[in-house]
């Protein structure tokens, strides 16, 4: 059975830090291109950042500079390293794995809030 549990979020003021975990289960994990996306309210899901088992990483333009993404195969996780948090960063980030054959799984998201 496929997991993908994402934590780490919560509220934060504009020009802060946070930094998500997902850890993943029931997928062959480092050989996987593993993502984070983002949904805010009324808004389509967007790009945040991919990276490649072999630690090739893209990145939204939104986020590009600001955010980090990185992986640990030994423990199965990606993480998303997020800094100078603005207000529009405001959505729920979802952990998302695709596979060889371009099957892809989804986390439930974790809620990332960022005050004014």
């Amino acid at each position: 059975q496929v997991q993908l549990v994402e934590s780490g979020g919560g509220l934060v003021q504009a020009g802060g830090s946070l930094r998500l975990s997902c850890a993943a289960s029931g997928i062959a994990f480092s050989i996987n291109v593993m993502g984070w996306y983002r949904q805010a309210p009324g808004k389509q899901r967007e790009l945040v950042a991919t990276i490649t088992p072999d630690g090739s990483t893209n990145y939204g333009d939104s986020v590009r500079g600001r955010f980090t993404i990185s992986r640990d195969n030994a423990k199965a996780t990606v993480y998303l390293q997020m800094n100078s948090l603005k207000p529009e960063d405001t959505a729920v980030y979802y952990c998302k794995s695709r596979n060889k054959w371009g099957g892809a799984d989804w986390g439930q998201g974790t809620q990332v809030t960022v005050s004014s």
